[in-house]
């Protein structure tokens, strides 16, 4: 049973009133968290979509664009199914229910996905893909495979979420030494991912060059097996977030209270006209720094302007808003130009996942004379560097950044996010670059590069991707709206989603706009010594290089517009304060 605790401090003479983040089963305010589901979760996953694309291409017989498409609408899929699992943990299911039901469907398509492998009678008839046209899988072999590639979808997609809103919910936010200790544990459970990314690249995809596709899936669900196992261990350690009845409809009555009452006028003075909070009849003093709607998208302030009937009846929830309401609705709005502003970047690691996993493998793979490297497990190599890097990071530069700048995570996480986006730049810079040698070298020289050259585009992106993907978790997750922790977190997924979406839209119209007569566009072969990767590459560093000024502009806009007003209580104030004109008394908490 959870329970809900007050906390007083005092501050600057000041009394804050907040509350304490909800106690475990035995009412203690634990730290608990485990990161083995979230990286044993990650093995798994990673080990399917990191080279599924060869999969689809040697055993499914798809076309490289389709098998393109394949990867990166499952991938899309993925990360937007997200949002419906963070919306069930916050309004209908707690973050723990949500994670274990979906969890158990993510291992049932593991599961498929492997029986099919292993099974020739569900998988087209074997053959070379370069010397014959092969039988493209279709009818039941392919709704059979697409089934189990989409159960894994849904169950990984609800459960990313809710296993970083989870363990996040287990640190105080209020309590300054938890608050650092929050920060710590976004790093802590990047290295988590880090690790599981690192594993399925080295250990699942060997595994699966050398023993078959189909013990690879087996591993995959091997691992999501163990890391339900660790999960399910800390049970009675979790403090679990009580779901909150349906989080859309506050945000849907704010607009439709606003465009009920667009006609209304909105005074010169906020205070008289929203209704702000006046003196506390209990108190000797005035309520300083009175808090009221502020003037972005001030259209919304219509909603909780209460209009006097004469008759004192209580105006419907449809009709009535709080300010803190409205106010976090302009929260949620403002924030989605930070989120579209990482779509982009997304985009890039698609690339990474398909198409430069395929320009690996048109180079020579050996490392000696007989160890030949997976091109799938180039994506290792930012890995290996970042299990070193993050703690190294969150060890020395943040205390060090903490005493500059003051701010607990010692850079603010939008600074953190636009140093990501603009290494990204660089990733596909040099991946066009490469790209262009390896082709000159195949087609004038016929040489084949050794598959290190296209080590610095994984390099740079994965050194890119630590700074915005926790960057972004973190700023989503700390936004003050309240109960919706793991859909906030969830829109962070999407930003994946999108970016995969994109990229599929980007190869179909690449390939339009570039066709010559014969139907041939850059990217419309299996060959890539007769594509040009190399342009698409450019294409995509110029595409990221806008983005980066885009987000420059609206990261600004956001950190001059999102001044929220404070409330400040005398200490020995009540803890009630009376809003508006009417006789509704509402408690310090609901208000901060």
């Amino acid at each position: 049973m959870e329970r809900s605790r007050m906390q007083v401090e005092y501050y600057k003479g000041e009394r804050v009133v907040y509350e304490e983040t909800s106690v475990d089963w035995r009412g203690r305010p634990s730290n608990t968290n485990k990161h083995g589901l979230q990286g044993f979760e990650i093995m798994g996953i990673a080990g399917v979509g990191n080279n599924l694309i060869s999969y689809v291409i040697k055993e499914m017989h798809f076309p490289l664009s389709k098998s393109a498409n394949t990867v990166t609408n499952f991938i899309g899929t993925l990360f937007i199914l997200s949002l419906f699992g963070g919306y069930l943990s916050d309004s209908y299911l707690s973050s723990f229910s949500t994670i274990l039901i979906f969890a158990f469907l993510e291992l049932s398509g593991f599961i498929l996905l492997s029986v099919q492998a292993h099974l020739p009678q569900l998988k087209p008839p074997q053959c070379n893909i370069m010397l014959t046209d092969c039988v493209e899988a279709k009818g039941m072999k392919a709704l059979i495979f697409f089934l189990a590639l989409y159960l894994v979808a849904l169950g990984s997609g609800c459960v990313k979420p809710n296993m970083i809103a989870h363990g996040a919910y287990q640190f105080n936010q209020d309590d300054p030494k938890q608050s650092k200790k929050l920060s710590t544990y976004f790093n802590s459970a990047y290295f988590a991912f880090s690790m599981g990314e690192l594993l399925a690249l080295t250990l699942l995809v060997y595994v699966q060059t050398h023993s078959g596709m189909d013990i690879g899936f087996g591993v995959s669900a091997a691992a999501m097996a163990i890391g339900l196992i660790s999960f399910l261990s800390g049970t009675f350690l979790y403090k679990n977030k009580p779901p909150q009845g349906s989080i859309l409809n506050p945000i849907v009555q704010v607009f439709v209270a606003a465009t009920l009452k667009r006609n209304h006028v909105c005074p010169s003075d906020p205070v008289m006209s929203h209704g702000i909070y006046h003196k506390d009849p209990n108190c000797d003093n005035p309520i300083s720094n009175n808090p009221h709607p502020t003037e972005r998208f001030r259209f919304l302030n219509k909603a909780c302007i209460k209009v006097q009937d004469g008759n004192n009846q209580k105006e419907s929830p449809w009709r009535l808003c709080s300010v803190s309401q409205v106010e976090q609705v302009k929260i949620l709005i403002s924030i989605i130009p930070i989120f579209a502003s990482t779509i982009v970047f997304n985009t890039i690691l698609a690339q990474l996942q398909t198409f430069s996993v395929q320009q690996g493998s048109s180079m020579n793979t050996k490392l000696t004379e007989t160890f030949q490297i997976p091109p799938a497990s180039l994506q290792a190599i930012p890995y290996i560097m970042l299990i070193f890097i993050v703690p190294l990071y969150d060890t020395f530069f943040v205390p060090f950044a903490r005493e500059i700048t003051g701010h607990d995570s010692g850079i603010t996480p939008l600074q953190r996010i636009g140093t990501g986006l603009f290494l990204a730049t660089f990733s596909m810079i040099s991946a066009a670059l490469m790209e262009k040698k390896r082709r000159n070298a195949a087609m004038n020289e016929n040489m084949t590069l050794s598959i290190f050259w296209i080590t610095p585009q994984f390099l740079i992106f994965g050194i890119s991707e630590m700074f915005t993907a926790v960057g972004l978790v973190e700023f989503f997750y700390k936004q003050s709206l309240k109960g919706m922790q793991s859909f906030l977190t969830a829109i962070t997924y999407c930003s994946y989603s999108f970016g995969f979406f994109l990229s599929s839209v980007l190869v179909t119209l690449v390939n339009k706009a570039t066709s010559d007569s014969s139907g041939a566009g850059w990217l419309s072969d299996n060959n890539l010594n007769k594509d040009r990767l190399d342009l698409f590459y450019w294409l995509l560093a110029v595409l990221s290089f806008i983005n980066f000024l885009n987000y420059l502009f609206w990261a600004t806009w956001y950190s001059n517009s999102n001044q929220s007003p404070l409330l400040v209580v005398p200490q020995h104030c009540s803890n009630n304060l009376k809003v508006g004109g009417g006789d509704a008394i509402y408690p310090l908490n609901d208000i901060i």
